[in-house]
């Protein structure tokens, strides 16, 4: 009997419940929670939302590790109507502000103590500015069951300990609606800062849906999270799970040893992953083991020295296959056939798990639609899968679009057929750092903050199998790099994936001169990179 949610059921409040009613289980940390539980739970925190003053279309921000809390803070704001704000836990001062401010959130849920963050120091270097819309903090332990101390504030506003949320009745009422806007998920732009992705309920929910259906995810299936509930990605593979009406085993944090060892205690039947998180797999005594249960194993390409690693899982006897998604058209948008050779697995794309989505390839600088075979620019038609739009951004919404309705992915590929596709590779500069989409120019405009800085580019080099960047500076006249303190200031300001490996100072960037204009050249920045990565002598820019 197909127990997945119907249609007709799409809100986040419906699914939630529909997995409650399956009998499954959350398992995090080797603790099992009933569905049950967690609906529970979500509705105590949305009553505890409500009495914060959260109403329908308000934004919370959601500042945690993956668990239960993540979960029932996210669950809460759909009952609610309300708008989850996805807080990277990697992300520092400079992210932080931008998200809480250009959001609008309301109030934040953070963990106080995860990972020894200092969360209220993080706050604390914020541009005092980008937090005045907060009306809040709720204190959520990293185990969800410590202490918080109460009547403390932060910055003269309320911080309410999680177990203290609500001590009312549950919140029964549910005034979320699938049309309702639910989660934000940033996103590289086309300038120093991230779009906001805003999805509604029925895209998440149609999509999971869609996802379970086409990987044949149901009550006797097992999956396995590996990426942060932070992301597109983690998001997708849990609802899917969850409109499946299969277990979910998740821990706060990937660690390679400890989910090989729930692979096999669970018997897990599917997983999505970046390449580098399966190659750490792939080394352990227990990867034999695996391939009995795994149905499904998916992964994403973030590592550009991982490029064999579907011929690697092969000889160890798992079936990798190339998956494709977004954040503006979800993950797990499309994935390669399990039966397919090695080499056409290998790429990302491959078959819809949505019969209503097509794809096509456009020349970027013609506009002419491409036949089978050649490449071009992928735009996709997804209605059951698309963005609302850019929250806060109509202009970058429109421009995302075609005038007959066709999302533009900015990715490089070709199509097979209507339904089929081969990603090859971003169209931009973007660059994929620590399995994160990251625009360079967010990393340049914290290194022009140094002193002494003029103009900055950062490109990525392969340093150890991973992208790493590196920030090439012009210095102002009579001024001297200090390598050190500008790697130590991004630290402060950015992500750890993010902050420069090297910062090198030359007299003027590489340029090519056309009747369009000036252009860095990307490559031969990339090349110097890598050569001071090696301990040889850089040549010079200007050469």
């Amino acid at each position: 009997m197909d127990t997945r949610p119907t249609e007709h059921s799409d809100t986040l409040p419906a699914l939630l419940a529909h997995a409650a009613a399956s009998g499954a289980i959350l398992v995090c940390d080797g603790n099992a929670v009933q569905y049950a539980g967690l609906e529970a739970e979500s509705a105590r925190v949305a009553t505890g939302l409500r009495r914060l003053g959260i109403a329908p279309g308000d934004r919370v921000a959601i500042w945690l590790p993956n668990g239960v809390a993540w979960l029932a803070s996210f669950f809460a704001c759909a009952r609610l109507g309300a708008i989850a704000v996805s807080v990277n836990t990697r992300f520092r001062s400079s992210e932080v502000a931008d998200v809480l401010g250009r959001s609008g959130a309301k109030v934040l849920v953070f963990s106080p103590g995860f990972k020894q963050i200092d969360f209220a120091g993080i706050l604390a270097d914020c541009d005092r500015s980008s937090l005045s819309g907060l009306t809040a903090f709720v204190a959520c332990p990293a185990d969800s069951t410590g202490e918080v101390p109460a009547n403390q504030t932060l910055f003269g506003r309320p911080v309410i300990p999680w177990n203290a949320l609500s001590a009312e009745r549950p919140l029964d009422e549910i005034t979320g609606r699938p049309d309702s806007g639910c989660a934000i998920f940033t996103t590289s732009g086309t300038s120093s800062l991230p779009k906001f992705v805003l999805h509604d309920q029925k895209s998440l929910v149609t999509h999971a849906c869609n996802v379970a259906r086409a990987w044949g995810i149901d009550a006797g299936s097992v999956t396995l999270l590996v990426p942060p509930l932070c992301g597109i990605y983690g998001l997708c593979t849990t609802l899917s799970s969850m409109a499946g009406g299969g277990k979910l085993v998740m821990s706060a944090v990937w660690d390679a040893r400890q989910d090989a060892e729930a692979i096999v205690h669970h018997g897990v039947t599917h997983m999505n992953a970046s390449d580098t998180a399966v190659t750490q797999l792939l080394k352990l005594p227990q990867a034999p083991l695996f391939a009995p249960t795994l149905r499904h194993l998916g992964f994403a390409a973030f590592s550009p020295g991982e490029a064999d690693i579907v011929a690697r899982a092969e000889a160890a006897g798992l079936r990798m296959v190339g998956l494709y998604g977004s954040s503006e058209l979800q993950a797990l948008l499309a994935a390669q056939d399990r039966d397919a050779p090695v080499a056409e697995r290998s790429p990302g794309g491959g078959r819809f798990v949505s019969t209503a989505a097509a794809v096509r390839a456009r020349d970027p600088e013609t506009g002419r639609s491409l036949p089978h075979g050649q490449t071009g620019e992928l735009e996709f038609r997804a209605p059951e899968s698309v963005m609302r739009g850019y929250f806060g951004n109509s202009d970058a919404t429109a421009a995302a679009f075609t005038p007959d309705g066709w999302f533009r992915s900015g990715d490089l590929g070709f199509t097979t057929s209507h339904d089929r596709f081969v990603y090859l590779a971003r169209m931009g500069d973007a660059l994929r750092l620590g399995g994160f989409l990251v625009n360079p120019a967010e990393i340049e405009a914290i290194i022009q903050e140094c002193d002494g800085v003029e103009e900055c580019q950062v490109i990525g080099v392969e340093v150890g199998g991973e992208l790493k960047p590196v920030a090439f500076v012009i210095m102002r006249n009579g001024a001297r790099l200090e390598e050190a303190a500008v790697i130590q200031h991004a630290r402060r300001r950015l992500a750890r994936h993010k902050v420069p490996v090297r910062v090198l100072a030359v007299d003027a960037f590489p340029v090519t001169t056309s009747a369009n204009g000036t252009k860095i050249q990307k490559a031969r920045l990339r090349d110097m990179a890598q050569a001071a990565m090696m301990g040889e002598k850089a040549v010079s820019a200007t050469a």
